[in-house]
């Protein structure tokens, strides 16, 4: 791996910095909204699958006391 002084190697990290694109207010409050969503999503879905397993479970339980 090639050497590098600390002045080059601030004038690389500065030139990389400069290509950064942040997103627009509206992107950032879209992707925040679609993260909500999928999020409660995902957790009504496991909620879903957690409350079967325990039915089966308790009515297997029951089966054998």
């Amino acid at each position: 791996m090639a050497r590098v002084n600390p002045g080059e190697f601030l004038r690389q990290v500065r030139a990389e910095s400069a290509k950064i694109v942040w997103p627009s207010r509206r992107e950032t409050m879209m992707t925040a909204v679609m993260v909500v969503i999928m999020t409660t999503l995902l957790a009504l879905f496991f909620f879903g699958v957690d409350s079967g397993f325990s039915s089966l479970v308790q009515a297997l339980l029951r089966l054998l006391g």
